[in-house]
């Protein structure tokens, strides 16, 4: 199994997708390219500096014959540059072509909406039923195309799974379309790349490959409507009153679609698009205080009382 911590950095030299294992290859030949070039220029240059000089002075200049072996290096060097150059553009151009589109029909599509600064995924059904909104994580079967139509909200962002797929701008009023595909299970970080403010830096997300029927089961339960638990009416009421204008909790009073639907918050890895572990501690945390563990975000202080909070929070843990 492939898996990414969330601590380690983002890296693109080993991928494990069709969307993105040719990109690797070709930045890794024409790396090997480039490489060879260097080392062929720099041995014939001390090769020239070494050559044996004519004339027996200490300065004096190695004898040319124009037309003859001067013009045979340069015809050399004309014929080897156009056919490596050749076949760099003929390999960079299958790439593309390659990457550009699955080689079958996606299993799933996706439409992603950058915000300030955080991801907004909702899985797209031609049964409405079936459609539901999460945040900052993406679930998705290996083995199996996923289409992810990317919006902007307020600014550009960007959308990068270097692991998985290229970048891909999320730009206000229009549609841009990408795929990716993991060939392995495992967690797979992602982060937005262009900049968007002051928490642009903060604003990354996480793609989670399952096999397909840890898919399956995921997606059953994501599409099942919060659970009711005993004694946490109080703590559902706070939240429908306090919370319910920005956030949704499908299935109760809660339709505000300014911030991260939380209908299954506790089934995520982590709070504030991958800024804080998502733990009652630090979902209590950013709650009271918002600006303390995110400078700028856009969620208010909630002025909520120690006993209020603790029963917001404990209502929160039941979203399972």
């Amino acid at each position: 199994m492939a898996a990414f911590h969330p601590d380690l950095p983002l890296g693109y030299l080993h991928t494990f997708g069709p969307r993105a294992d040719p990109a690797t290859r070709l930045t890794w030949g024409l790396m090997d390219i480039s490489i060879a070039v260097v080392v062929i220029v720099t041995a014939l240059v001390v090769a020239g500096v070494l050559a044996k000089r004519v004339g027996g002075g200490a300065n004096a200049m190695p004898a040319a014959r124009p037309g003859a072996a001067g013009l045979n290096w340069i015809t050399i060097g004309v014929v080897l540059t156009v056919l490596t150059l050749a076949v760099s553009l003929v390999w960079t151009v299958q790439v593309l072509a390659q990457i550009n589109s699955p080689a079958s029909h996606p299993a799933l599509t996706l439409e992603v909406t950058g915000h300030q600064w955080w991801w907004e995924v909702r899985y797209l059904s031609d049964k409405p039923g079936e459609t539901f909104v999460t945040a900052n994580e993406i679930h998705i079967p290996v083995g199996r195309p996923v289409l992810v139509k990317l919006i902007g909200a307020d600014v550009i962002h960007s959308f990068w799974v270097p692991a998985l797929t290229g970048k891909t701008d999320t730009i206000p009023g229009r549609a841009n379309l990408t795929w990716l595909q993991a060939d392995k299970a495992g967690v797979y970080q992602g982060q937005c790349t262009e900049y968007c403010g002051v928490q642009h830096a903060h604003m990354a997300f996480s793609v989670v490959a399952d096999p397909p029927q840890a898919f399956e089961a995921w997606r059953a339960r994501q599409l099942a409507p919060e659970p009711e638990v005993a004694g946490a009416d109080l703590g559902a009421a706070l939240f429908d009153a306090r919370c319910g204008t920005c956030h949704t909790v499908r299935g109760t009073a809660a339709g505000g679609v300014v911030g991260p639907d939380l209908t299954h918050l506790m089934s995520r890895q982590t709070l504030a698009a991958g800024t804080l572990p998502n733990t009652p501690a630090a979902l209590a945390g950013w709650i009271a205080n918002p600006e303390g563990a995110k400078p700028g975000a856009l969620m208010p202080a909630t002025n909520l009382t120690g006993p209020q909070l603790n029963q917001i929070v404990a209502y929160l843990e039941t979203l399972k």
